[in-house]
């Protein structure tokens, strides 16, 4: 059985799909990008602040389904610019692999475009 999760905590949809999805005891969450839940609109800053925006929208998005970034087994890291991807790590290092925790496995791939022309997204599978 599938199970839509949603949360008002992460920016809603942009299309015909959900946040994530719960199937048996796996959690796939759709992409993430930096936009502000309360606003709709594209953080401020650089990189370092849209991947902070968009991980703590994919806790988000995971806590609604009643897990966390520590059960997270993959990531896909969606860049606009490769040359951004020392910031974007740095970030990332700070939500994963903490405390004597695994890292998830990762994927991180340069894309031509992203929507709204932001620098990052991110999805998840997570337990």
């Amino acid at each position: 059985m599938q199970v839509a999760i949603q949360t008002a905590q992460a920016p809603a949809a942009l299309g015909p799909y959900s946040q994530a999805i719960q199937s048996g005891d796996w959690i796939f969450t759709s992409g993430q990008i930096p936009l502000d839940p309360d606003t709709g609109q594209i953080v401020a800053g650089g990189i370092a602040e849209q991947t902070a925006r968009v991980l703590d929208s994919l806790r988000a998005v995971l806590q609604a389904a009643g897990s966390d970034l520590g059960r997270v087994v993959k990531t896909t890291v969606y860049l606009k610019n490769m040359q951004d991807f020392a910031a974007m790590n740095a970030v990332y290092a700070t939500y994963f692999g903490v405390d004597g925790a695994p890292a998830p496995a990762r994927s991180t791939v340069e894309v031509a475009r992203l929507p709204k022309d932001v620098l990052v997204e991110i999805e998840a599978i997570a337990r």
